[in-house]
């Protein structure tokens, strides 16, 4: 598995994860964001906890998918309770 999906994400409270099929929404206090997975990857979340998985471990698309997935899914859990931040 790649070394990125491996790495749960912690959702915070006062942001609601709800998994229908492929389509993960995340709803915070900015903003309800809506992400559609890939076939080859399994999202959960359970306990606060979201992690995804590839379909199959041997297969290498399959968990460059599941890395991809894993950062998409991260950085929308951060858009819905800090939102943008541009550093100078």
């Amino acid at each position: 598995m790649s070394r990125v999906a491996k790495a749960p994400i912690q959702v915070p409270s006062g942001v609601t994860v709800a998994i229908s099929g492929q389509t993960v929404s995340v709803k915070g206090a900015k903003d309800e964001l809506k992400l559609v997975v890939n076939d080859l990857v399994v999202p959960s979340f359970a306990d606060g906890v979201l992690t995804v998985k590839p379909l199959n471990e041997a297969g290498t698309e399959d968990n460059a998918q599941a890395g991809t997935a894993r950062a998409l899914l991260a950085n929308m859990v951060v858009g819905v309770t800090k939102g943008f931040e541009r550093k100078l």
